[in-house]
């Protein structure tokens, strides 16, 4: 099972925050950067986004709902029903964290290779993803503040003001630019991925550290992380049962409800952090923390069912007759979007 270098990475962040977090005029610039990188990043999101490939997704919209359905309605009510964990196995903060973490959009990248891995609908996976990190954008932090209320994380107007600026407004700003800079992105994407993933450790490194400075950690021992840890463990085992065998009753071929359970059941590390990081301020450091673990472990689980998948046999193998066969497989990828 892999561990993600990038995850280490963000772990040798949240230690350098810990060993030297950022105090005063530091602190204050370090502030305004993450607010700058969150700002960049959405309008990357933006820019990326192919809205004649989201269109043309559209024909596959039954798929589509349900992914949605999953992150923004299944995941959500799972984690309401956590709150009875409250106080026995959870903090409160961890709880908020655990809940927030529901409320995020579903990954991209990871989603598509473990599709592709598993021979699934690799093109729907990919507008399933986009239509949730649109989605999202909008959808999260109208969930946080209706969720998470006044004690979550200060929610307010002025919240949402930031929200919209902070992230609307670039991810608006970076599809009206597409037309002129989408080659460019396209053509630097290593690069550009690069900057994302910069931009997220310099949001990180700026939560844990006021996290520190304010002594947020003492509030956290091992055995609440093992709590949390389990928590994590049976939500991510309810959403891929539910979303392979719900695909099932639903009546999707294998190919889609591959894209189902890869899609419907993960949550985006890269849109949560930024996100976080605007509806939690200096709380954010506490609210990430199960975002963190949940991504990993989605990772490594994610891996293993991928990879079982890739070995399932082909349907279409045991058809009497190869050439209908072969027919049949291209008018269902044809069918899929």
């Amino acid at each position: 099972m892999p561990i993600d270098p990038y995850i280490l990475l963000l772990l040798a962040t949240v230690g350098v925050a810990a060993l030297f977090p950022a105090r005063g005029t530091v602190a204050d610039v370090a502030s305004g950067a993450s607010t700058a990188a969150i700002a960049l990043l959405f309008f990357l999101y933006g820019a990326r986004l192919s809205t004649r490939e989201a269109l043309d997704g559209l024909r596959h919209w039954r798929l589509h709902a349900t992914v949605l359905a999953c992150t923004f309605l299944v995941f959500p009510l799972l984690g309401l029903a956590a709150r009875g964990l409250v106080p026995v196995i959870l903090t409160h903060p961890l709880y908020q964290g655990l809940l927030f973490l529901t409320l995020v959009p579903s990954t991209v990248q990871s989603s598509i290779a473990f599709t592709s891995m598993a021979r699934g609908n690799v093109p729907a996976a990919i507008c399933a993803g986009s239509f949730s990190s649109l989605v999202g954008i909008v959808a999260t932090p109208l969930l946080a503040a209706s969720l998470l209320g006044g004690s979550g994380g200060g929610f307010s107007a002025d919240s949402l003001l930031k929200i919209v600026l902070q992230l609307l407004v670039p991810f608006l700003a970076g599809q009206l630019l597409r037309r002129w800079i989408g080659g460019f992105v396209t053509r630097h994407k290593k690069v550009l991925a690069l900057v994302d993933r910069g931009s997220i450790l310099l949001v990180v490194y700026t939560a844990f550290s006021q996290g520190m400075v304010q002594g947020i950690w003492h509030q956290v021992s091992p055995l609440r992380l093992g709590g949390l840890l389990v928590v994590e463990a049976v939500v991510l085992a309810v959403m891929l049962l539910l979303t392979w065998y719900g695909g099932k009753a639903l009546g999707f071929v294998r190919e889609d409800r591959i894209t189902l359970q890869f899609a419907g059941s993960k949550k985006s590390l890269a849109a949560g952090l930024p996100m976080a990081s605007v509806l939690f301020g200096a709380q954010a450091s506490l609210a990430v923390l199960p975002l963190m673990l949940f991504h990993q472990m989605q990772l490594m689980v994610c891996a293993v069912i991928a990879k079982r998948r890739s070995h399932d046999p082909r349907p279409e193998v045991t058809a009497p007759e190869p050439a209908a066969a072969s027919r049949t497989e291209v008018g269902t990828g044809t069918r899929s979007g």
